[in-house]
């Protein structure tokens, strides 16, 4: 597949490296050099210098090939006009763009993307996969990673073993002896830094972040086992009042069950315009590390603080400066990624990326088959993919035990008809059935050609 990537920043240059990894022809468009030559150096691409909306350009990075068109700059209406031209003048079939700006993803204008106004096939929405993810981890606060799949009814967990875990040292395969009813595979562990999917014989020890795969009436008792509580969230707090803290925000108060929110922004402008958005959240203008303003809000009865400005930094001391002032859970939003490390030994509860969800949401649209959803791990050292099993593939008709997986993958669940079944050797995939499999970055290739379906499905 021919793929041009316009935009060579954080997520332009993650996707960019997923593509060319599984060898696909990739062609990077940015205006600043260095950032093409980055690309061009540490991976298997090609790189154009220009304007992605200039015409010249893109016949530069090879468009009136191409299969597709990712528009992923800073700009808005760069990234508009480059599908706008990537359609009218080169037929590109598939246009996906990246859009920030509220008012450009407001329902009431969604005819604005029709392919006779202005053709985007796909718009992602970085601030709402943010406040998406944000609302997830405040679902199961016990775990530094969540995603749901299979339309909810799976959920995928990051759990990090602790000394009170009722099964370290247990090999895995003895959890199956002792909970026999309980649908929860572990597809992956973290341990001393690196990522490997476990075999029946490994062990969980202290220390270890382990991910588990589970139906989503069992996430409770999941999280029991591995000696985590689920408490329910009715105080929260938010440091920061911009375009995600709003998200987060306006669906915290549609939600069924009473929960108290305040919102804390610095700028008086965006603290306004939040006030006058929200109905039932208490807005404060102050700076979110000034314990004053955090003793103001609330922070020891919180049951939960969120950092969501666009400071890293500032994100994390706020998390921190809950923390001690006895807020029990807090996750901080970092966009650098070789800031995570430091999660753990400041004792922030979790964190989200906003490069791996946008990540994650591009690559959902770009996979082969029917694919579903596809969830982004660490910095981008695996891959969940959740796709439908068709015909052509070669898992259709086998038994989970005959299929010749790839070392560094799994399967997390499989869904017949409408039910979500934990998967065993002895369970047969059948066309029409719904597969999530968890995959090291280096298998994805691999898991690709198993999902793989004839032409005609495209």
């Amino acid at each position: 597949m021919k793929v041009i990537i316009c935009g060579a920043g954080q997520v332009g240059w993650q996707i960019a490296r997923h593509l060319s990894n599984e060898r696909n022809d990739v062609t990077v468009v940015d205006s600043d050099p260095d950032l093409v030559r980055r690309a061009t150096d540490s991976l298997d691409v090609q790189g154009v210098s220009g304007y992605a909306s200039y015409p010249n350009i893109l016949d530069r990075a090879g468009a009136r090939d191409a299969d597709m068109i990712i528009a992923a700059t800073h700009s808005d209406e760069v990234n508009m006009v480059t599908c706008q031209v990537a359609h009218s003048v080169f037929g590109i079939n598939r246009k996906i763009a990246r859009l920030r700006s509220q008012s450009y993803l407001d329902a009431i204008y969604s005819d604005l993307y029709r392919r006779d106004h202005m053709p985007i096939d796909v718009v992602i929405s970085p601030e709402r996969e943010v406040a998406a993810a944000a609302l997830q981890r405040l679902h199961t606060t016990a775990a530094f990673d969540t995603e749901r799949f299979m339309d909810g009814k799976a959920h995928l967990l990051g759990i990090t073993i602790e000394e009170e875990c009722p099964v370290v040292n247990t090999p895995l395969r003895q959890l199956t002896d002792l909970f026999s009813t309980l649908r929860a595979v572990v597809v992956g562990v973290r341990r001393d830094g690196t990522l490997f999917t476990p075999e029946a014989k490994d062990q969980l020890f202290v220390g270890d972040d382990c991910y588990v795969f589970c139906h989503v009436d069992d996430v409770a008792r999941t999280m029991e086992i591995f000696g985590k509580k689920l408490a329910k969230q009715e105080r929260i707090i938010l440091v920061g009042g911009g375009n995600v803290g709003l998200a987060v925000a306006s669906e915290l108060e549609k939600r069924t069950h009473r929960v108290r929110t305040k919102i804390i922004e610095k700028n008086r402008k965006c603290a306004e315009r939040a006030a006058e958005a929200l109905e039932r959240t208490i807005v404060l203008n102050g700076d979110g590390l000034d314990v004053a303003l955090l003793h103001e809000a609330g922070v020891s009865r919180a049951d939960a603080m969120l950092a969501v400005t666009d400071d890293d930094k500032t994100n994390m001391l706020a998390a921190v400066r809950a923390k001690t002032e006895g807020c029990p859970y807090a996750i901080a939003l970092i966009n650098d990624p070789t800031l995570v490390p430091m999660m753990g030994p400041l004792g922030i509860d979790a964190y989200i990326n906003p490069r791996a969800t946008t990540v994650s949401s591009i690559l959902r649209h770009i996979r082969h088959g029917r694919v579903r959803a596809v969830y982004s791990i660490g910095d981008a050292e695996a891959e969940v993919i959740e796709a439908e099993v068709l015909s052509t593939s070669p898992l259709a008709g086998r038994k989970i035990g005959e299929i010749e997986f790839p070392e560094g993958v799994l399967v997390g669940a499989l869904r017949k008809g409408g039910e979500v079944i934990r998967p065993i050797s002895s369970t047969r995939i059948d066309e029409g059935d719904v597969i999530a499999i968890f995959s090291l970055a280096k298998d994805v290739p691999e898991v690709e050609r198993l999902m793989q379906v004839s032409i005609d499905f495209f």
